[in-house]
């Protein structure tokens, strides 16, 4: 068990299930949104699009993950997101800088952990483009540990969210490439002070051997430090179902999941947006939920914190 700080556990207890899971309604896509919909170019579009999600969605998850830009802040004003559901931040700018091979990552511009915190964020979320082998490994660990050491200043939990990619700019990652950069980034990256890691599925969607599947996650639960989840990576629902299920047995704690479950909203409108998220995509949202809940590794088997009673004085 790690020793974890009040302000620390008490956001883990905000996103989390009263049995310590996770499941992270994930709408803090900016570009790729604006990309697949044009109309998602004007800023109040998109958020719209966030705000319908969030209002129909939010309350069956445990937390939602939303960007500063568009959606956070005026979630909040709109009352959209539950009083009972947490909120996670994210801080990184869309995209990466630097070479396709040598990828590297900044914070928004005028944002910070510190505002994160002042808004009332139970945690936020850092995406990073990694590759142990990358010329900038090492630049973006020390990115990790400067927020990390942010988060610990303003008592913040770091939800860390490591994407891989291939140091050959001709192909993909193969399956077994890809299972190697996803454990690394999990060996590495949740030593540096990380409180959830948010990671791929470690094989390629080709791979449909269960049992390799199995194996690769554990690979991630013995490879982390902390609590880690499982993002959907725009997977389809039923494949979704099936890696989450895997993964919560194999030593995951609930998942982050977008576009598995609303994707098909991205292109409807109006009254059809809004009954698809009131049935389709919240039958989703709940069956995962209730997935996680019932199979995943509670992050109360990770942590733990001490409270004597003059801890107020140095705190």
């Amino acid at each position: 068990m790690k020793p974890i700080t009040i302000g620390k556990l008490r956001g883990l207890q905000q996103i989390s299930s009263k049995r310590g899971t996770f499941t992270a309604l994930a709408l803090d896509h900016r570009q790729n949104l604006r990309k697949a919909n044009s109309a998602f170019v004007d800023n109040a579009e998109l958020s719209r699009f966030k705000l319908d999600i969030t209002k129909a969605l939010a309350h069956r998850a445990t937390s939602v993950l939303l960007d500063p830009e568009v959606a956070a802040a005026q979630a909040i004003a709109k009352g959209a997101i539950p009083s009972n559901v947490g909120l996670v931040v994210a801080v990184e700018s869309t995209g990466y800088t630097g070479d396709a091979t040598a990828r590297q990552a900044q914070i928004i511009p005028g944002w910070n952990v510190e505002k994160a915190k002042r808004m009332g964020a139970s945690a936020i979320k850092l995406l990073v483009y990694y590759h142990p082998d990358s010329p900038t490994a090492k630049e973006i660990e020390d990115f990790t540990s400067k927020i990390a050491e942010d988060c610990t200043k303003h008592d913040l939990v770091l939800m860390l969210e490591p994407l891989s990619y291939s140091l050959d700019e001709s192909k993909k990652l193969s399956s077994e490439e890809k299972r190697y950069v996803v454990v690394e980034s999990a060996r590495r990256l949740t030593a540096l002070n990380v409180d959830i890691l948010k990671a791929e599925f470690p094989l390629d969607l080709n791979e449909i051997d269960e049992t390799k599947w199995m194996n690769a996650c554990k690979e991630i639960s013995s490879a982390s430090t902390v609590p880690w989840i499982l993002l959907s990576a725009a997977v389809e629902y039923e494949t979704f179902l099936q890696q989450v299920t895997v993964a919560c047995n194999a030593g995951a704690s609930g998942i982050a999941v977008g576009r598995a479950v609303w994707k098909e909203a991205v292109h409807m409108m109006g009254d059809d947006r809004l009954e698809f998220l009131r049935t389709i995509a919240r039958q989703r949202i709940s069956r995962l939920t209730s997935l996680c809940h019932a199979l995943a590794k509670p992050y109360t088997d990770f942590f733990q914190a001490e409270a004597p009673f003059d801890w107020y004085k140095t705190y």
